[in-house]
C-alpha cells in the first residue's frame, strides 16, 4: 500500500502560479517502484460547495493528461527519484479556491464520484486565491 501527501502554498494571489507537490511513500520499495510503473497519478479538487473535479494525471509513462477545462492552464510532471508528483495551475482566479487532492489509480479515472474510486489519496489540501 501506498500513502500520499499533498503539500504547497495555502494562500495565492489571483494571477499567480499554484504550485502543488504529492508526495508518495510505502513501508516497501518494491511497493512504491511497481506503483510507479503500472499507476495513473491524479490531481482533483473540490471548490466550497460543488463537487470534486478532476484535474488532470500523469500515467506510468509519464504521459500527461488535462481536464479540457483546465487544459490552457495546468500542467503535471513526476520526479520518481523524490517519489513526487507536481501540478502547476496558472493564472489562478477566487474560483480555484478549493481543497485539493492526489490520488492513484490503476486505470486513468476521469469521471471521478468519489474519492474511493482511487486506490489512495491524500488527505487534502486547502488552497485560497485571494489578495
Amino acid at each position: 500500500q501506498v500513502q500520499l501527501q499533498e503539500s504547497g502554498p495555502g494562500l495565492v494571489k489571483p494571477s499567480q502560479t499554484l504550485s502543488l507537490t504529492c508526495t508518495i511513500s510505502s513501508d516497501s520499495i518494491t511497493t512504491l517502484n511497481y506503483y510507479w510503473m503500472a499507476y495513473y497519478w491524479s490531481w482533483l479538487r473540490q471548490p466550497p460547495g460543488k463537487g470534486l473535479e478532476w484535474m488532470g494525471a500523469i500515467g506510468y509513462s509519464g504521459s500527461t493528461y488535462y481536464s479540457p477545462s483546465l487544459k490552457s492552464r495546468i500542467s503535471i510532471s513526476r520526479d520518481t527519484s523524490k517519489n513526487q508528483f507536481t501540478v502547476y495551475l496558472s493564472s489562478v482566479t477566487p474560483e480555484d479556491t478549493a481543497v485539493y487532492y492526489c490520488a492513484t489509480s490503476l486505470r486513468l479515472i476521469r469521471d471521478v464520484r468519489s474519492l474511493t474510486d482511487f486506490t489512495a489519496w491524500g488527505q487534502g489540501t486547502q488552497v485560497t486565491v485571494s489578495s
